[in-house]
């Protein structure tokens, strides 16, 4: 049955929280009296659809419904979860979230977005609700900090988890939380720096994103000052680098004055740096940035990259009636060229993905590979058919011509949007024993699961190298 989320507020955060719950198949309702709510809604869902699915090499749920609602009690009509988006004033907070108490459902968790309210202040009149405080964009960004009843930051947890998300459950309720404390502290030295006449806005982006903005990416922060200690370890660079905590260096407890002058030279500097795009270029810049960014943590599950990699695992498979789908995905930009196309590297990767694929499905999984046995590709032939662009769907069948003894012989099948046929790949692969890196004859129950394959298409036409039947075999 397809779950409900509620969202209240359509601004950048609330339609990233939209976006998110769309794409991994709940449904969706937004109450916002904004009239533009549907239209800036629609923008950010927009650039999630572009970006979101290229995390994945497997295809997210089916995207549930999106509506728009002129009521609260309308909105929140059978929703598993409501997440409040307001603007931070704590006034308007206990007004909505009192609303929201009295209209959810019981079932429902009550989540606000709030950057810095504790949940002890947001439910001070009464109102039932937990700090659920993610990151922009939402629908990319896995963090979200979870403060409030242990009962039901758990229960928030587990749902989170289920749309691809990192809970993380704050110890103790603290004003901005964890993460937005850090944000706080850099933001203020960076004001100082700018006031001072030592760095620009430019300047100061260029020496986080050239530097430490990287190495936080995939250690955090204590992990990277570990190594940073070298062989000696935190306790060798605590002592080396401790003393200058003593310094006068930082201003992080002292605050530039807001004037005029200081508002006007931070936007001036800020339009000279970035004034040439629109915002919506770079918003698409920034998840080009971070899907190329989480998609290389991937593939050693260090940070983001192993939420993304634990979120794939559980999604349901493709059904695998007839010719078996062992590719179901969208394109990322990475794997297109200059011409906006996929680059024709990318399509042999994603055959080899599918035979990857295909033998997990005969039981020539992980498992089975740290038992000592597995399939080496011999041989491809590879038809270009078609083009295939960034973002489209791209899903392969595959057709097993022969599966006796030590062979495995596969013909996959790529296709693109509207079912086109956009190329073949033709591979011959051979069992393997990796300990003598001989081949040799697979386990009884995969050459059992691999025979029944080829006993099953034996009867379908045979495929030539354009991908046309041209019959029995």
């Amino acid at each position: 049955m397809t779950r409900k989320a509620t969202i209240v507020g359509g601004g950048v955060i609330g339609g990233g929280w939209a976006a998110r719950f769309l794409l991994n198949g709940w449904d969706v309702a937004v109450f916002d009296p904004d009239p533009e709510a549907e239209r800036k809604i629609g923008e950010v869902v927009a650039n999630a659809r572009r970006s979101l699915p290229a995390l994945y090499d497997k295809a997210l749920p089916q995207e549930g419904k999106l509506t728009f609602h002129d009521t609260l009690e309308a909105a929140v009509e059978g929703a598993d979860w409501i997440q409040e988006s307001i603007p931070e004033r704590l006034d308007i907070k206990h007004k909505v979230l009192g609303s929201l108490t009295e209209l959810a459902p019981a079932k429902a968790v009550i989540g606000s977005s709030t950057s810095g309210f504790k949940p002890s202040e947001l439910t001070a009149k009464g109102a039932r609700a937990i700090v659920a405080h993610p990151f922009n964009p939402v629908y990319l960004l896995p963090l979200i900090e979870l403060v409030g009843d242990a009962e039901e930051t758990e229960r928030a947890a587990e749902i989170l988890r289920g749309i691809g998300m990192f809970p993380l459950k704050v110890r103790k309720e603290i004003d901005a939380h964890i993460a937005d404390r850090f944000l706080e502290a850099v933001w203020r030295e960076a004001l100082w720096l700018v006031k001072d006449g030592i760095a620009t806005t430019e300047e100061i982006d260029e020496a986080i994103r050239m530097g430490f903005g990287l190495r936080w990416a995939q250690m955090g922060l204590f992990e990277t000052y570990r190594v940073a200690g070298g062989e000696a370890g935190m306790k060798h660079f605590m002592a080396q680098f401790g003393p200058c905590l003593q310094w006068p260096w930082t201003k992080l407890m002292d605050v530039p004055e807001f004037t005029d002058e200081l508002v006007d030279l931070i936007a001036s500097q800020s339009d000279a740096q970035s004034g040439h795009m629109s915002i919506r270029e770079l918003e698409r810049l920034r998840d080009d940035n971070l899907v190329g960014m989480m998609r290389a943590l991937k593939k050693s599950g260090s940070g983001a990259g192993g939420v993304i990699k634990a979120h794939e695992a559980a999604l349901t498979p493709p059904d695998n009636d007839g010719l078996p789908v062992t590719g179901d995905r969208q394109i990322p930009q990475s794997w297109t060229d200059y011409n906006g196309h996929m680059n024709e590297a990318y399509y042999l990767e994603a055959a080899a993905a599918a035979s990857d694929r295909f033998m997990e499905i005969i039981g020539a999984d992980a498992d089975y590979i740290a038992s000592g046995r597995s399939y080496f590709t011999v041989e491809n032939h590879i038809r270009y058919l078609d083009e295939l662009m960034a973002g489209e769907r791209l899903i392969i069948r595959t057709q097993v011509l022969n599966g006796a003894g030590k062979k495995m012989h596969l013909f996959h099948f790529l296709y693109g949007a509207e079912g086109k046929l956009a190329a073949t790949v033709e591979t011959f692969l051979l069992h393997v024993d990796l300990t003598t890196r001989a081949s040799s004859l697979p386990g009884p129950e995969v050459a059992a699961k691999l025979e029944a394959y080829a006993e099953k298409h034996r009867y379908l036409p045979a495929p030539d190298g354009m991908g046309r039947f041209v019959g029995q075999r």
